[in-house]
Formats: structure tokens, C-alpha cells, sequence
């Protein structure tokens, strides 16, 4: 039981080491704060400590010039006791923006530097709520906690000494008191932590179930699952309602028990006296009566303020925890402003970490400089698998990927993501105008001219010049306000404005209507022009002009080659041409029936053998 107690109190002492040096800056602005506090508490000790003599002296021996005096006094104190209580208030509430301020800004920065695998196996709802309520929480614990324990623990040192002074002996009653309440105050923080934690988990599903809500309100129409929604919201609600309900109930547990520890240390006192035990004056008496049901604000506050202080804590220790998870390895240290292109995959394997079986089982590709190549095969092949890793969203287990051979390792990932845009199948826009949206990342370098060039040749300015305000329009969240092809052209205009020397297009023109996807496809190829191009693709017509065809199945290459090539062949491409050329209106379903088959017929073959 020793070595837990040490153990709690080792780890809050090292929350807080981690914690000062987010402090450390404003800690002028704290020790002014601090000593306003203490300031505060002095003047409202002071006021009690007036009773006495105004009774014993000024009233009993009717010396009125000391009565005048003390009024003169009361109004100094009280007017001491708001300056510095504003004062300390309002230092401690920017020191704690700050430092809420600072922690956000790390976390956010954190986050965006993590790496894909950490926001894979993290929802969205758990991160906003480490970023909002937690770090609200540390704020609470900066600013609201310190000021109870500062002001009131000096207030409850100020009415001891009151108190000594109007009666040493009933002074000594009040001694008797304190540890009673901190051993209440120990017991109401054990209990609290552990709920804290569940309601702080919580929350986060909250954020998430009203986010998954919202992003997909057009399924929750079309499936008629506004109830089950709503159950799952309720349910969630519920559990919140519940943690929070027993949050209240232990927290205002603290006042109703020191209330009646100090109730009865009060009695006990007025027995002593009512027994004549000791001689006490009318204001001694009054001043130390006066006193012990002054100190049980600060015994109400000092208890109740371990809940504060444990929230503080639990949003510390998830703050941490999100600071101390792996960032994206960036060891690299060759920058360039733009290469040539040469691509080479050598032995290329990679296992998703949720994953039993390898998504990609020793790739070697070869890209020449300006050339383009086609990625086609059923979905979970490992086609989008092979982009991610060349643009570093996953690092290879083992094997190497060269640009113009360097190991993609050493470019510095500003560097190397520089070099490749990418148009994938799921566009995200942000709520922003469509100029700012084109430009994402590089708004101030590029010109409205440019913008436009880059929007005629993705063959979108036709509908943005539909639009009453143009350029300047408001997307929406996600471009909400743009339909999938729409949001899909401003993708392509991102990259066209970028001009990249390795360009990667994930199925850039599945949302296109064919009048569209002409257009495009002639922007397409006059971007390829001397520029190493990656498509995947499931409709076949789009990538006909490839240099170079691979078909991906398992996570291995079975078959390579152009157009013309493959088809001679008559192997799986060819059969999947055959059928989306037929007229099958479900080619994906298609082309995974004959990916299948040829695993069945490989499987028969190695049996055979």
C-alpha cells in the first residue's frame, strides 16, 4: 500500500515536470498571480481579525477614534481583496489560455505529422476529443485548481492565525480537523480517477458516433436508419449522463462531509466555552466562532478541488500520450527540386499491421523516366498499396524503392511528396473557396491566372463559372455543395498546377460522366508528357494507352505488358478486356470472378505438379 501511495504520488510529480515547461514562459505572469492570491487571502484574514479589537475595545470600551479607525481599515481591505483577487483571476485565466493554446498546437502538429498506420487504428472522434475536452480539462487544472489551492490554502493558514490569536487553546480544535478532511478529500480523488478516465473515453465516442453520423447522413437516409443511429447516439449519451451524474455525486460529496466535520468541531468549541473550561471576551470568543465557520470555504474548496486537479491529470496523461506515439520517420536528408522520374521497386514486401497476410509479396518494378504505367487487377490486390508506399504513407518492411536511384528513405519527406501529386478515388476538399482548394498547401505561390489554366485543363471552369461567385465559392465540408465529379475535376486541377514530375491517378476518373472523362482524359494526356505517371484502374479504356499494363492479384505481378501485348497473350487481361468490352455492366464483379478463377486454375496447376 507504501509503494502505490509513492507510486501515485511519483507519477503526478512527473506529470507535472512534463507539464512546467509548457508553464515555464509565464511563470512572471504565475509568481504575479500567486502573490495577488496570497495578497487576497491576507485581506479577508485581515477583516476577521478586526472583530476583536472592535468589540473588546472599541465597542465595550466605547473608543470610538479606534472604531474609525478599523472602518477606514475594513474599506482598504476590501478594496485590496478585489484589486488583487482580479488581478490574480485574470493572470491565471491567460497563463492557463496559454498553455492550452501551446498544447493544442503540438497535439495538432502531432497529429498531422503522425503516420498513416496511427489515424488507421485511431478514430476521428477519440483525437478531436484529446484535442477540445482533454486539453480544457489540463485549462481547468492551470487556472481554476490553482487559484482554489493558492488563495484558499493561504486563507485557511490566515483564519489559523486569526484564530490563534483570539484563542490558542480553541485554536488547537481546528488542528484536530484538517487531517480528517484530507483524508475525505484522499478518498472522493481515488474514486473519482477511475470514472473520470471511462467518462473521458466516452466522450470521445460521442464525437465519433456524431461524426460518422454526419458524413454519412445520404446512408443513414437511404437505409432508413435514423433509429438505429439514434439508439446507438442514445446509448452513448447515456453512459456520459451516467458518468457525469457519479462525477456530481462524489465531487458534492466533499461539502455536505467537511460541512459536518467542521459542524462538529464547531460544537465542540461552543461546549468548551458553555462549560467555562477556559476565559475567553465577547471577541475572542465572536473571532474565533466567526473564524471556524469562515474556514469551511477553504475546507469545502481544498477538498473538492482534487477533482479538478485529477481531471487536469487525465488530460495531461492522454496529451502525452498522443505526444509520445511514433511521428512519420523523416531521417532523410537529400532534397531536390525535381527529379527525373526513374522508378524501381527491388523485393518489395509489405503486411498491413492489422493484417495476418502480406499485402504485397516481393514486388520488383522497373519505370523509366516519363513513362506511363497501369495498375489494374480486383480490389485488395495491393494496388493502391503500391502508391502508398512510394509516396512514404507506409514504410516497406523489406526491400527498396528508388527514384532515380535513391532510396526513397533518404529524401526528406517534404522533398520527396513535392515531386508527387496525386488524384485518388476518395477527394477530400476542404470548407474553403474553390481557388483555395485548387492551391491547397500553396496558396500565396501560385497566381489567379494559374489557377485558371489549371481549371480549364481538368476541364472544370465550366462549372465554376456557373457558379455566382466563381473561383471564390464556399465547397462546403468535403464539398458538400459539389457533385462526385466536380469534386473530382478540382482534384485533378490541384495536380495539373502542380506539375509534378511523378504523378499518381487512383481511379481519378471513376466519378466522371464520359463527356467528362474525354475532356479529361485529353488533359491527362498532355500532363504525361515526359512525366512518370501511375494509374490504377478498373475501367480498362481509360489506361489503353499505357506504356506498360501490370496485373496485380495477391499482392504479386502475374502478368505485364502494353495493351496490344496483353491482349495477344489471352491470358487475364485479355479476358478482362473481353468482358468489359461485351457489354457487362459490373466489370469490378467480373474482373474478381476471373482473378479467382486464375488463383483456382494456379491452385490445380501447383497441385498437379
Amino acid at each position: 500500500m507504501l509503494f502505490t501511495k509513492k507510486l501515485k504520488k511519483s507519477y503526478s510529480w512527473a506529470i507535472f515536470k512534463r507539464l512546467w515547461p509548457y508553464i515555464k514562459p509565464y511563470r512572471h505572469a504565475l509568481i504575479f498571480a500567486i502573490i495577488g492570491l496570497v495578497l487576497n487571502a491576507g485581506a479577508e484574514s485581515g477583516l476577521l481579525a478586526l472583530i476583536k479589537p472592535l468589540l473588546d475595545n472599541g465597542l465595550m470600551d466605547k473608543d470610538y477614534s479606534l472604531i474609525i479607525w478599523i472602518a477606514i481599515g475594513i474599506v482598504i481591505l476590501i478594496t485590496l481583496r478585489g484589486l488583487t483577487n482580479y488581478a490574480s483571476t485574470y493572470c491565471l485565466s491567460w497563463v492557463s489560455g496559454k498553455v492550452v493554446m501551446s498544447f493544442r498546437q503540438q497535439v495538432f502538429s502531432h497529429f498531422m505529422r503522425s503516420p498513416v498506420s496511427y489515424h488507421d487504428k485511431n478514430s476521428v472522434g477519440d483525437s478531436v476529443s484529446i484535442i477540445t475536452f482533454n486539453a480544457e480539462m489540463v485549462s481547468q487544472a492551470s487556472s481554476d485548481a490553482l487559484i482554489i489551492i493558492v488563495r484558499e490554502t493561504m486563507y485557511a493558514i490566515g483564519l489559523l492565525i486569526v484564530m490563534f490569536y483570539g484563542s490558542w487553546q480553541l485554536a488547537l480544535i481546528v488542528l484536530v480537523i484538517i487531517p480528517l478532511v484530507m483524508l475525505t478529500a484522499h478518498f472522493i480523488a481515488k474514486k473519482f480517477k477511475d470514472i473520470m478516465k471511462t467518462l473521458q473515453r466516452s466522450i470521445g465516442t460521442i464525437t465519433t458516433v456524431t461524426d460518422q453520423m454526419l458524413k454519412g447522413h445520404k446512408e443513414v437516409l437511404i437505409y432508413n436508419a435514423k433509429q438505429q443511429e439514434k439508439d446507438n447516439f442514445k446509448e452513448t449519451s447515456e453512459v456520459v449522463r451516467s458518468g457525469m451524474l457519479k462525477i456530481m455525486a462524489i465531487s458534492s460529496l466533499s461539502s455536505p462531509v467537511t460541512q459536518l466535520i467542521a459542524a462538529i468541531g464547531l460544537g465542540i468549541v461552543l461546549y468548551i466555552v458553555a462549560s467555562s473550561y477556559i476565559d475567553i471576551s465577547p471577541g475572542s470568543f465572536t473571532l474565533v466562532f466567526s473564524a471556524m465557520v469562515a474556514i469551511m470555504r477553504p475546507m469545502r474548496e481544498l477538498t473538492s478541488v482534487h477533482v479538478q486537479l485529477q481531471q487536469g491529470f487525465i488530460g495531461c496523461e492522454s496529451l502525452f500520450a498522443v505526444l509520445d506515439s511514433p511521428l512519420e520517420k523523416d531521417t532523410g536528408t537529400i532534397e531536390v527540386d525535381r527529379v527525373k522520374g526513374n522508378i524501381e521497386f527491388k523485393h518489395v514486401t509489405y503486411t498491413y499491421p492489422t493484417q495476418n497476410s502480406p499485402a504485397l509479396n516481393d514486388i520488383n518494378i522497373e519505370i523509366k523516366a516519363g513513362e506511363t504505367i497501369a495498375l489494374v487487377g480486383r480490389s485488395g490486390s495491393g494496388k493502391t498499396t503500391i502508391t502508398s508506399l512510394l509516396t512514404r504513407f507506409y514504410d516497406i518492411e523489406t526491400g527498396n524503392i528508388m527514384i532515380d536511384d535513391i532510396n526513397i528513405s533518404d529524401y526528406t519527406l517534404a522533398s520527396l511528396r513535392s515531386q508527387i501529386g496525386l488524384v485518388s478515388q476518395q477527394v477530400h476538399l476542404f470548407h474553403d473557396t474553390i481557388a483555395n482548394n485548387i492551391a491547397y498547401g500553396r496558396t500565396e505561390h501560385y497566381t489567379r491566372e494559374q489557377i485558371i489554366d489549371a481549371a480549364k485543363r481538368a476541364n472544370a471552369m465550366d462549372f465554376i463559372e456557373q457558379m455566382e461567385y466563381g473561383l471564390d465559392t464556399i465547397v462546403g465540408d468535403n464539398g458538400t455543395l459539389l457533385s462526385g465529379g466536380q469534386r473530382q475535376r478540382l482534384a485533378i486541377a490541384r495536380v495539373l498546377l502542380r506539375d509534378n514530375p511523378i504523378i499518381i491517378l487512383d481511379e481519378a476518373t471513376s466519378a466522371l460522366d464520359t463527356e467528362s472523362e474525354i475532356a479529361v482524359q485529353s488533359s491527362f494526356n498532355e500532363l504525361c508528357k515526359n512525366r512518370t505517371t501511375l494509374v490504377i484502374a478498373h475501367r480498362l479504356s481509360t489506361i489503353q494507352n499505357a506504356d506498360r499494363i501490370l496485373v496485380i492479384d495477391n499482392g504479386r505481378i502475374i502478368e505485364q505488358g502494353n495493351h496490344a501485348q496483353l491482349l495477344v497473350k489471352n491470358g487475364i487481361y485479355a479476358r478482362m478486356h473481353d468482358t468489359q468490352f461485351n457489354g457487362v455492366s459490373n466489370s469490378l464483379l467480373a474482373e474478381e470472378e476471373l482473378l479467382a478463377d486464375n488463383n483456382l486454375n494456379s491452385n490445380r496447376t501447383d497441385n498437379e505438379s
